[in-house]
Order: C-alpha cells, then structure tokens, then sequence
C-alpha cells in the first residue's frame, strides 16, 4: 500500500509542468509536507467535466463514497487496487468520471525486516528528481450542512524491479505523456495505463523511523541513513510493510466548500 507521501516542492513545480493548470483561489497558505499522511489535505491535479480547466487543490486523504451516509462512519480507503477498482462499487464511479493525478516529490514505502519487531521506511522516487505523479481517483460528498466534501485515494499496483524488495505493491505512476488522458473525463477506460512504471527512473534510500509518526513534518525526515549490513541484505519474500496509522490534524483548515457545485 502506499500510506505517505511527499509534497514539498512549491504549488507551481506540483502542477507538474502542465500550462492550463490553476491553484484554486480558496487554497490555503502553501505548506511543505514531508510526511503526508491519510486524514491530511494534501495537493491534488483535477480537472473540470464542463470546462476542461485542471486545477490545483487541496483534498482530504481517504475516499468517502458519494453515496456514503456519514463522514465519520465506514471505512475511507487510501488506497484502491488497479486489478479491481473498475469493479468495486465504492470506486468504479469515482474511476470512470473522477480521475486525477497526485503531484509528489517522492513516497514511503515500509520494508519487514527478518527477526525484527519494526520495520524500515524507504524514501522512493525519481532519478531525476522532479516531482511526479501518481494516479488517483476523487469523490464528492455532500455533509449536512449541505457541504461539499472532496476525498481522494491512490491507486496501487505490483510493485517493479526498484520495489519489489521491500513491497509487493507500488502506487500506479502516469508519466507525462499521460496526464491529458488520464484527467480527461471523456476517457471512460483507461485500465491499460494502470501497470509498474519503468525502474529504472527510480531510486529508494532508507531513512529514519521517525517518519512512523505523522506529526512528526520535517525535512530531516526524508535525509538517507546508513544501514547496518543485516538490514541491506534483508531478502524479497519478506511479509508485506503495511502503514495502518492516519493522521488527526483537527487544526488543519476545513476543506468544506458551502460555494461549491456538486459537479466539481
């Protein structure tokens, strides 16, 4: 699964280089986040069904389901699995209309390690190291107070040759080539871009385990650490590294938008 992000770079670099991008006005003062976690706003890349404009907003991390009968209430998935997010009745609406891309500077992933209660967060992301995009999907839901609440999740599948040492899954990453279609809501069908992107534009370090707490937010926490040789030569069939924990950050801004359409 994927459980933390990394959106440190300014809003203008997390647009992803796409021209027609906007940040949405209402968007609180721009915070670096190097510790994202599910329960957080965080930035996300959408675009209108009526006008085609992409925007820049923020959203709550964990899916509500338009058609769920209360905020607190039922689970609000992080994360949906690419084999199966076509079908399930808590996502296919969400995938057919409501797709959009998660601008990151890189993501945690937890490795198990032989003989150990805890376990070890690597830092993942591109050689090159520009910010770059996962896919996700995002919904409405109404509160109410007659609210709009905007939710998003991201969307995993196997994990390539960089991962598949310490995880089994990755999140789905769309290239550049691939925003326009990912976004467009005329696309109906895009499951074919849903595979392990290429390893080799991909790097991992591990770091320290302070990043297991959401409050912690620095930047320290993204900094390589060494590692003692046992940990280096831990092997791929150890169990899934999964990270259960969300964040509860009541003094983040609200993110309910009275003004808002039920469209967008």
């Amino acid at each position: 699964m994927c459980g933390r992000i990394i959106q440190a770079s300014e809003p203008e670099r997390l647009a992803l280089g796409i021209v027609r991008a906007v940040v949405e006005p209402m968007s609180p003062r721009f915070k670096a986040r190097y510790n994202g976690a599910p329960g957080q706003p965080l930035w996300v890349l959408r675009e209108h069904p009526q006008t085609g404009e992409c925007r820049l907003g923020l959203l709550r991390w964990g899916l509500i389901p338009s058609w769920s009968q209360g905020q607190t209430g039922g689970r609000r998935p992080i994360n949906a699995k690419a084999e199966t997010v076509h079908s399930l009745a808590s996502f296919r609406q969400a995938f057919a209309h409501r797709r959009c891309l998660v601008p990151v500077d890189g993501f945690f992933e937890w490795q198990a390690l032989s003989g150990a209660r805890a376990r070890q967060p690597y830092v993942i992301a591109m050689r090159h190291a520009a910010p770059f995009a996962l896919a996700g999907i995002w919904e409405n839901w109404r509160h109410p107070t007659h609210s709009w609440v905007r939710t998003f999740c991201i969307l995993t599948t196997q994990a390539n040759a960089c991962l598949k040492a310490i995880h089994d899954r990755m999140p789905v990453i769309i290239g550049p080539d691939g925003y326009d279609r990912w976004l467009s809501p005329q696309e109906a069908d895009p499951r074919d871009m849903l595979r392990p992107y290429p390893a080799g534009d991909m790097t991992l370090w591990p770091v320290s385990r302070r990043v297991n707490t959401p409050a912690n937010d620095d930047a320290a926490l993204i900094q390589a650490i060494e590692m003692p040789e046992q940990v280096e030569n831990v092997q791929a069939e150890n169990e899934q590294a999964e990270n259960v924990q969300v964040a509860n950050e009541p003094a983040e801004p609200d993110l309910f938008s009275p003004l808002a359409s039920p469209a967008f």
